[in-house]
């Protein structure tokens, strides 16, 4: 239960709060170094979580190739805006792995999908953004593993959280502080995208959640996970 806590008090405060002042001491000169270190706190959590386990070689294979299949989604989708199944597999590999292993694929997923669609200072909020709703998806996964409704609703905020902490990113990337009135200038601009973002969640997660939940569920099994 601490080890919990701890986790989640780093994954929550500490890394956010690495991105900010990253944001605002180094501007666009360090991002590099900023994601470097959230990667490196991210996969840090993930390993300590099973290092003690049995069958840890089985449950790295997995959650790496649903990081790979994160991944490559997110560029075959690309030609569509904001309509993307990267989210939905991020909350599916939380909800049957945990909070950990979502934070990782969304971190990692965002720092090496980057490499094709170009790195910046926006790569450490992408990390972030995907990170949290993978921590929030472990956080609530027996709600939305047995709750269809519920899972929904969750992508569907997913899409509106990952849209407004970008905006963030935005405004303090622009004015190296936090202003209110361009904030919300950016959040009415991007509705069009946020909207199309949380739908597409909704889509892919009742697309996606039940076959691939059905072969993890069996994977676990199997492996004893």
């Amino acid at each position: 239960m601490i080890n919990k806590v701890f986790t989640y008090i780093l994954l929550s405060i500490l890394v956010p709060a690495i991105v900010i002042i990253g944001c605002l001491v180094f501007r666009e000169k360090q991002y590099a170094f900023v994601s470097a270190i959230v990667a490196i706190i991210a996969c840090g959590v993930f390993f300590l979580s099973f290092e003690k386990k049995e069958h840890s070689a089985q449950r790295l294979t997995i959650i790496a190739a649903l990081t790979a299949i994160a991944i490559v989604s997110r560029i075959i989708f690309s030609p569509l805006q904001g309509f993307k199944p990267v989210t939905a597999i991020i909350i599916i590999t939380a909800m049957y792995f945990g909070s950990e292993a979502g934070f990782m694929v969304g971190a990692m997923t965002a720092l090496i999908s980057n490499f094709y669609f170009s790195q910046g200072p926006w790569t450490p909020f992408q990390m972030l953004t995907w990170g949290l709703i993978g921590l929030l998806a472990g956080i609530f996964a027996e709600s939305l593993k047995n709750k269809k409704a519920w899972r929904l609703i969750f992508g569907a905020l997913a899409g509106i959280l990952f849209s407004m902490l970008m905006d963030v990113y935005s405004v303090l990337w622009i004015d190296g502080n936090f202003n209110l009135p361009r904030y919300a200038f950016y959040l009415t601009s991007s509705l069009k995208f946020t909207i199309i973002f949380a739908f597409s969640n909704v889509v892919f997660l009742l697309i996606l959640a039940d076959p691939i939940g059905k072969k993890l569920e069996r994977i676990k099994t199997k492996y004893d996970l």
